[in-house]
């Protein structure tokens, strides 16, 4: 019987690989934020500038946008139809802005199009919600009180942690896509900071690559300890 103290130093190996990419990813994006985000556009535009300017021709509704506070806490949301940018995105005239502007607007056009994934990953927001506190008690509880069948529970629920994560990669894949072409459309950067516009967005994409691969590492794990629990029956 697994006892509260137990640890399973297989832990490690599991989950090691994960946190290493999220560290790099993390790194990534902070020093490239930090570069363009002080490199000036030339046509010195701030995020909220440029969003205007996107807005107004591409007809999406009635999206509005909205300071928050925060650094990279820019968001869209569907359900509000409001474009959230960060203070330094929204007055700051610098490349990394127009990216991030770019990308969130993105979103706005995967909403105004009905992009399946953005909708798929929308609707699955509530389980995930719910599943990533109760998924993690019934595993230990069944593990730890000798009942397989809640900890394999517990792994389907956390599982859809999982499913989660494998949406969100295509859908962001596709907000950085769209924001890039927009950028070109509307001329809003020259080839050289098109350029840091794409390091930028590629830097985020790889904290959702990240984000998967920890998920899928602490799945394994579970199903790990559960095998390991299933040969000490």
């Amino acid at each position: 019987m697994y006892g509260f103290g137990y640890f399973n130093p297989s832990y490690f190996i599991f989950i090691l690989p994960a946190l290493l990419l999220a560290f790099y990813a993390q790194f990534k994006v902070k020093s490239a934020y930090a570069k363009w985000g002080q490199i000036r556009n030339e046509r010195n535009l701030t995020g909220m500038d440029a969003a205007r300017i996107i807005l107004g021709p591409e007809d999406l509704g009635d999206v509005q946008v909205e300071g928050v506070a925060g650094q990279l806490t820019d968001n869209y949301d569907p359900r509000t139809k409001i474009l959230h940018l960060s203070q330094g995105v929204a007055q700051q005239p610098s490349v990394a802005a127009l990216a991030v502007t770019a990308h969130e607007i993105g979103h706005a056009l995967q909403d105004h199009t009905n992009f399946a994934p953005l909708r798929l990953r929308g609707a699955i927001v509530p389980a995930v919600q719910v599943s990533a506190w109760v998924a993690p008690i019934m595993f230990f509880i069944g593990l730890i009180f000798n009942f397989a069948g809640l900890a394999w529970l517990g792994i389907i629920l956390f599982s859809a942690g999982a499913v989660f994560a494998l949406i969100t990669l295509p859908v962001e894949l596709d907000a950085s896509r769209r924001g890039l072409h927009l950028l070109q459309t509307y001329n809003l950067t020259d080839g050289r900071e098109l350029a840091g516009a794409k390091s930028v967005l590629s830097a985020a994409a790889l904290t959702y690559v990240a984000a998967l691969a920890q998920t899928l590492a602490t799945l394994l794990y579970y199903v790990s300890l559960l095998g390991g629990f299933g040969r000490r029956r």
